[in-house]
C-alpha cells in the first residue's frame, strides 16, 4: 500500500478527538482543543459507543434497569430507536406513548403519533444515515418501517439472531431484510451486539461504508490488491505501533482498543477534516467543505456508559489523567 501524508494526519486526528471527548467529560465549559477545525465543526468520537447518540442507545434503550430485558424486547427496543436515530424523536414517542416494549406498544399508534410529529414540522429521521423506505406497500416510509419491524417480529428474528455464532452471520441475517443495504446491516449488528442480546468479539468484522471509502482513498494511493475492509483491519492490527512511530500519545477508552468499527468511523471523519486541511487531496466524493459547524454548550455530558459486558472501569480517575493537559499543536502544524 502507498500511504499519503493524510494517513499521518488520521492518527494525530484519532488521539487529539479522543483528548477533546476526556476533556468535555472533565470540563463542559471548554476550551477543548486548539485544533481550529475540530473547535469548528461536528466529528464523531473516535469511538463508536462514545456518541452522544451511542451512549443515550445503551443507557436508555438498551440497559434501563426499569425496561424488560427479554430478547423480543432488546431486538424492538434497539432497531426501532436506530431505524429513526434520533433522540428526540424517541423521547416524543415515550411522551405520548409510554414506555416502548414490544409487549404493550401498538404500531398504529406509533404510526399515527409519527403522523403527527411529521405534520408538525418535526424531522424524524436522523441525516446520519441513507435510510432507504422498506418495500411494504405504505406511501409513508416511517410507515413501512414499522411494518418491516412487525415482519421481522413475526418471524422470531431476534431468537434467530441469538442462534448465529459470529458478528457477520447476524451481519448476513439483516441485509435479507428490504430497505437494509450493506451499510445500515453493519451498522444495526454493531448496536445489538452492544446490548444483551448478543456477545459477539467486535475485532472479527468490518464493513466500509462510502464515508470510509473516501477516507482510504485520501489516505492511499494505492491499496496495493487489499479489499477496503482487509485495509481497515490492518490498521486496526497496527494501532499501538502506529501511534508509538509517530510519537503520539493516545489514550484508549478506559483501556479498550479501537475496534474495526472505530477505525472505520475514523476514515469518514478523516475525509472530512482533510476537506479542509488538505482539499489537494479529492478522494472519492470530491467534497469540498464540512457541512455541520460545531456549537459548544455548557450542558455536562452524562457519566459515560458503556456495555457491562466490556468490563470497562469507568472512574472518576480517569477524567483527570495527566493527558487531559492540552496539546498546543495544531493538527495543521
Amino acid at each position: 500500500m502507498q500511504a499519503t501524508e493524510v494517513f499521518d494526519l488520521y492518527w494525530q486526528f484519532a488521539a487529539e478527538r479522543q483528548r477533546v471527548y476526556f476533556r468535555r467529560l472533565a470540563d463542559p465549559i471548554g476550551p477543548w482543543t486548539d485544533d481550529e477545525v475540530l473547535a469548528s465543526h461536528r466529528f464523531t468520537n473516535s469511538y463508536r459507543a462514545s456518541d452522544r447518540v451511542s451512549q443515550y442507545l445503551i443507557r436508555e434503550v438498551q440497559y434501563r434497569s426499569d425496561r424488560p430485558g427479554t430478547p423480543d424486547e432488546l431486538f424492538f427496543r434497539t432497531i426501532l430507536f436506530k431505524i429513526f436515530n434520533r433522540i428526540d424523536t424517541w423521547e416524543a414517542l415515550e411522551a405520548k406513548l409510554g414506555p416502548l416494549t414490544w409487549a404493550d406498544s401498538d404500531l398504529d399508534r406509533i404510526n399515527a403519533t409519527l403522523d403527527a410529529l411529521m405534520r408538525s414540522g418535526r424531522r424524524i429521521y436522523s441525516a446520519a444515515y441513507i435510510m432507504p423506505s422498506p418495500r411494504y406497500g405504505h406511501a409513508r416510509k416511517h410507515a413501512n418501517h414499522l411494518a418491516l419491524i412487525a415482519h421481522m417480529m413475526e418471524q422470531r428474528l431476534p431468537q434467530r439472531l441469538q442462534q448465529l455464532p459470529t458478528l457477520d452471520s447476524v451481519y448476513e441475517a439483516l441485509l435479507r431484510w428490504s430497505g437494509i443495504g450493506r451499510f445500515l446491516a453493519f451498522q444495526y449488528a454493531i448496536d445489538l451486539n452492544y446490548s444483551a442480546l448478543l456477545d459477539h468479539n467486535e475485532a472479527g468484522f468490518v464493513v466500509a461504508g462510502p464515508g470510509a471509502l473516501d477516507g482510504l482513498a485520501k489516505c492511499f494511493e494505492d491499496l496495493g490488491g487489499q479489499s477496503p475492509e482487509e485495509v481497515i483491519h490492518w490498521i486496526c492490527d497496527q494501532q499501538e505501533g502506529a501511534f508509538e512511530a509517530r510519537g503520539i500519545d493516545f489514550q484508549t477508552l478506559y483501556g479498550r482498543r479501537l475496534q474495526p468499527i472505530d477505525c472505520q468511523n475514523l476514515l469518514c471523519e478523516i475525509s472530512k477534516y482533510a476537506r479542509v486541511s488538505h482539499p489537494q487531496f479529492a478522494g472519492i466524493s470530491g467534497r469540498t467543505r464540512i457541512k455541520q459547524s460545531f456549537r459548544a454548550t455548557t450542558t455536562p455530558i452524562p457519566a459515560p456508559m458503556f456495555p457491562p459486558k466490556w468490563g470497562l472501569d469507568v472512574t472518576e480517575a480517569d477524567l483527570t489523567a495527566p493527558t487531559l493537559c492540552m496539546h498546543k499543536r495544531s493538527l495543521f502544524a
